[in-house]
């Protein structure tokens, strides 16, 4: 970038990124979507999708940690509650173990992470250490996938009911939630990254951030396709589906 762009041009720029760098885009999602996985294969894909899930509210927690006003702790901490729960709300991690269960994996096997391949676990880890340790202009930058994920979401739910028999209305409680919260939580963080990167370099930095995030969620598809699909390199140690 050499010139400033406009706070419309740089959400015009985020979006672009999704555009071309979402993982809705990933052909492992094109075979989940479109019914092409196998059982197995569906499994691993919600078993190591966990991780990523659990690791939500500790990626919360480590920004809101960088957030010295407490209108924005106030703010952002509903995100942490919509994955960890609060009160008579299960949470999103509750409703994931929920999917987990139905899908016929072991609940503390899931949870104990013993499982997932080691992509998964350095991605998820550098997310959260990259909210940790960068500003938290870019911090917050790099949630905004949360501007593609209803599409996706949508995709999943009618995807998985249509071509699996062995998923449920049920299952899909994640999603469902997910329609409502992830276009609540966009507005404020949009909104803060168009009023604050207000020079070249802040808002490469933002545009860096959200390139960033979508290669996380990238190389975990990668991951999958590489241990389950083809060539089927599984890790040792690694969740190996039933015959």
């Amino acid at each position: 970038m050499t010139e400033l762009l406009t706070p419309d041009q740089l959400e015009e720029a985020l979006r672009a990124i999704g555009d071309k760098r979402y993982h809705n885009l990933h052909p492992f999602h094109a075979m989940l979507h479109g019914g092409k996985c196998n059982k197995g294969q569906v499994q691993a894909w919600a078993l190591n999708r966990y991780y990523y899930q659990c690791g939500i509210p500790r990626k919360d927690c480590a920004l809101m940690a960088n957030m010295e006003d407490k209108a924005m702790r106030l703010e952002w901490r509903q995100r942490y509650f919509d994955h960890d729960g609060l009160g008579d709300d299960e949470g999103g991690i509750e409703r994931w173990l929920r999917l987990t269960s139905a899908l016929g994996l072991d609940r503390d096997y899931v949870i104990s992470t013993e499982g997932i391949l080691p992509a998964t676990r350095h991605a998820v880890d550098a997310y959260i250490h990259f909210v940790r340790d960068k500003p938290l202009l870019e911090g917050i930058a790099s949630s905004l996938t949360e501007l593609f994920a209803p599409s996706i979401h949508r995709e999943r739910i009618s995807g998985m009911l249509e071509h699996y028999d062995f998923v449920d209305d049920s299952m899909v409680g994640y999603f469902r939630e997910r329609l409502t919260q992830a276009p609540r939580d966009v507005d404020f963080a949009l909104k803060y990254v168009k009023q604050h990167a207000r020079t070249v370099p802040q808002q490469q930095a933002v545009l860096n951030a959200l390139i960033f995030k979508t290669n996380v969620l990238w190389a975990q598809l990668d991951a999958l396709y590489l241990a389950y699909v083809e060539p089927g390199m599984i890790a040792p140690g690694a969740f190996r589906p039933e015959s």
